[in-house]
């Protein structure tokens, strides 16, 4: 009975969460009718140049080897997610049609990483593991080449979708580096190439254009260098991994 009531209570919540986006989104629209359109010459143009800023979020797809717990007494191998920033220059070119743009974007991005390591603790009386921790930080430039597949223009409203790849150039990659085998760190390759997908939503000014968008990049390869320390060891792969939001302003 209390799991009916749950259900049904979850249900309603979610059909009032719907009715309130709904009638939000009902009263957007109805107020962009009654606005004069802002910029009507920015589809007219072939090529429009502004800046973007943005906070990111970079990770690894971490792969261990596979025995790495008969090997090295590692039970688990975690990656934990940390905040960095980016700043870039965009450059959008028309491709025939006002709704299909060919978009440049080369941008200096700040990223951070840790790999958290959890071993068997030797002591058979120990209740706890053996917690190790390795921070890979990147200073990064990137050049990301993305398709912008866009609506048509709600007065002064449209959606997005992006695709495309990104170069990358780590700036702080030790890949060249001797290594320090009394306190050994991870190495990750200087170069690195990623697919992107994303979306965002633009917001027509008078005299400029606002875009608020969310992007997801993968690594296409490993950008992990085994060079054979007590933290390289146990692990196979790392694949570069990071959700990136902007904001971009375009004249």
């Amino acid at each position: 009975m209390d799991k009916c009531n749950c259900s049904s209570k979850q249900k309603i919540m979610s059909f009032f969460s719907s009715l309130v986006i709904f009638m939000a989104f009902s009263c957007y629209s109805a107020a962009q009718v009654n606005k004069p359109m802002n910029y009507r010459k920015f589809d007219d143009r072939l090529l429009h140049f502004g800046f973007m800023l943005g906070l990111n979020s970079a990770s690894f797809d971490v792969v261990p080897v596979l025995d790495a717990y008969e090997k090295y007494g590692l039970k688990s191998l975690v990656v934990n997610a940390q905040p960095g920033g980016q700043v870039g220059i965009v450059s959008s070119l028309k491709c025939g049609t006002p709704y299909v743009r060919l978009r440049f974007v080369p941008s200096l991005s700040f990223q951070e990483r840790a790999l958290i390591y959890a071993y068997q603790n030797p002591d058979v009386n120990a209740k706890n593991d053996i917690i190790k921790e390795q921070r890979v930080n990147s200073t990064n430039l990137d050049f990301p080449l993305m398709f912008q597949f866009r609506t048509a223009r709600f007065v002064n409203f449209a959606t997005y979708l992006l695709a495309g790849g990104q170069y990358s150039i780590d700036l702080q990659s030790q890949q060249d580096a001797s290594q320090n085998y009394a306190d050994p760190f991870v190495k990750i390759k200087k170069f690195d190439l990623q697919g992107q997908l994303g979306g965002g939503l633009e917001f027509f000014a008078p005299y400029f254009k606002f875009g608020i968008e969310l992007k997801y990049s993968h690594g296409f390869s490993s950008s992990f260098i085994q060079d054979q320390t007590n933290v390289s060891k146990p692990i196979d792969a790392l694949f570069n991994r990071v959700w990136w939001f902007s904001i971009i302003f375009e004249g």
